[in-house]
């Protein structure tokens, strides 16, 4: 999809010069040099926590930097808030959509701008939208819903939004993360349309290195705040891109031991529940997981996922069907009730649901375990409170972990809101495999992770795998769901629209499904008689 840039504008439309930002224990961005060209498309790397978020919040006036300089068309600017960013040109939009679900497209985009007179005037504000899509090669419907709108359709009307108020620079952060396989390509084809037709430049943050090959122009590469490299993409690799960002090779490609399927952990049957608004979520759905087999839910978000796990986890009550975990009916038990089975869960929520932010590391890493031996004396367990715990034995126990799963903090009393998004997924991963789980319901595992820190979660899956444990995986990363899993069901508007053999899976067929088309070659097989997950 990239094309050579013979014709690319050698001046820059945006640079940064030495900008410093630091946080209480912390330099997240160190005497960084950022420079954007117009009509570029422009890759910054780095694994989490390298500072790229900061530097691009910087630009967009949501931080303020402790030093150094911006410069827009070659002129000093003073960006102390995302008004003065777009008054300068710049636009950001952020990994999930910021639409009302209640409000029409061009209402949403003409949210918050100044009105010349004591009315909206929506019809020029449509015609304008108009004009803004076939500029940019958009597609939205202006007087559409939001919440009718497709995941790829609220991500252009969140662009359209940004060039809607005059951005020449536009800010994506992980674009793609909700996007189907064919939304994510659209999206691809359209930033390069707008780059090389419309002279916009475009600063593309991703951990999604394929992409990065594909559409753009150059690389700046992050690394514990400082720049380590900056290239043009066409004298790279994903392989050398990924070595600079963590400092190692790394494997994209892990091997999977070959495994029998043994007992059946997980069977769910009939399955219905209702959403946060009493709809109809998760509709009818049946499956199985059995030991040493990872089972996939892969969908784009938002298609009864997230309902079908709390229905799982004991955090929703279902309307209807059952749940059976480990031989015994858990249709209606409590969290506590299925880690007491041996069940362990890793959320998509990392703080929030899978931590607490402002209690410390080793607090969190008893979470769940904490009402039982050795972290409170056997005298006081039915009185399991603060002044009961053995806080010695939960030190030694965090720095156990710690040590174990390569978690970097400076200490073990931090809060878990200052780890890394890489490090927060270690310390959850570490508590919940401490407890020797047989089955593990894990979303969302690697989203939003550099590939060092992607690479070291799968590879703990596939251990736990190799280790005889069922693993029910919900992802909307393709090239996670197709590397890990053993069998795919696939979730559209609440139902399994077609299951897929692991080993005879291929990218059109899952992004058809996933787009709600029903493959004839596929249908809807019974998923409580899963094959052997020898491969």
């Amino acid at each position: 999809m990239r094309e050579s840039h013979q014709d690319l504008a050698e001046n820059l439309i945006l640079e940064m010069k030495g900008i410093t930002k630091r946080f209480p224990g912390v330099v997240a961005n160190d005497s960084v040099d950022f420079a954007l060209r117009t009509g570029e498309i422009h890759a910054l790397l780095g694994e989490n926590g390298a500072g790229k978020s900061t530097l691009m919040r910087i630009a967009y006036g949501l931080y303020q930097p402790d030093s150094g300089e911006i410069r827009v068309d070659g002129t000093k600017a003073a960006i102390r808030s995302p008004q003065d960013a777009l008054t300068l040109g710049i636009g950001m939009v952020h990994q999930h959509p910021m639409l009302i679900p209640t409000f029409t497209v061009a209402e949403n985009v003409i949210l918050g701008m100044q009105s010349s007179g004591p009315f909206l005037k929506m019809r020029e504000a449509r015609e304008r939208i108009r004009e803004v899509s076939e500029q940019y090669h958009l597609a939205v419907n202006p007087g559409a819903k939001a919440y009718a709108l497709s995941m790829g359709e609220k991500q252009q009307a969140d662009i359209l939004k940004a060039l809607y108020r005059g951005a020449r620079i536009l800010i994506l952060d992980e674009p793609t993360s909700v996007l189907t396989p064919s939304e994510s390509d659209r999206l691809m084809g359209m930033l390069v349309k707008m780059a090389r037709e419309s002279g916009l430049s475009v600063v593309f943050i991703t951990h999604k290195l394929p992409q990065v090959m594909a559409i753009s122009d150059r690389v700046t590469i992050l690394r514990r705040g400082r720049v380590v490299d900056i290239m043009r993409t066409e004298d790279t690799s994903e392989t050398e891109l990924a070595r600079r960002m963590v400092g190692r090779d790394i494997i994209f490609d892990i091997p999977k031991e070959e495994v029998t399927a043994g007992a059946d952990l997980l069977q769910v049957k009939s399955l219905r529940c209702r959403d946060d608004r009493g709809l109809p979520a998760v509709k009818g759905v049946s499956f199985g997981v059995r030991a040493g087999e990872i089972l996939s839910i892969a969908g784009v978000a938002g298609n009864g996922q997230k309902e079908l796990i709390e229905c799982l986890m004991g955090l929703r009550a279902p309307m209807s069907g059952s749940v059976s975990t480990l031989g015994v009916d858990t249709t209606r038990a409590s969290p506590r009730a299925l880690i007491k089975r041996g069940v362990a869960y890793v959320p998509a929520d990392r703080v929030g649901r899978g931590a607490l932010g402002d209690m410390s590391i080793e607090e969190n890493l008893v979470l769940g375990s904490h009402f039982s031996s050795p972290f409170v004396g056997s005298w006081f367990l039915p009185l399991a409170v603060d002044w009961f715990l053995d806080r010695s034995e939960i030190s030694r126990h965090a720095d156990e972990l710690i040590a174990e799963f390569e978690v970097k903090t400076p200490d073990r009393c931090v809060t878990a809101a200052c780890l890394s998004g890489g490090n927060l997924q270690k310390m959850l991963l570490a508590r919940e495999l401490s407890r020797a789980p047989r089955l593990i319901i894990c979303e969302e595992p690697t989203q939003g992770l550099d590939v060092g820190a992607t690479e070291y979660v799968r590879k703990m899956l596939l251990a736990e795998r190799s280790r005889g444990v069922g693993i029910l995986l919900v992802s909307s990363d393709l090239d996670e769901v197709m590397s890990l899993s053993d069998r795919i069901a696939v979730l559209y508007e609440g139902e399994i629209v077609g299951v897929i053999d692991g080993d005879t899976v291929d990218v059109a067929t899952i992004g058809e499904l996933m787009a709600g088309t029903r493959v004839p070659s596929v249908g809807n097989r019974d998923l409580s008689a899963p094959r052997s997950a020898a491969l």
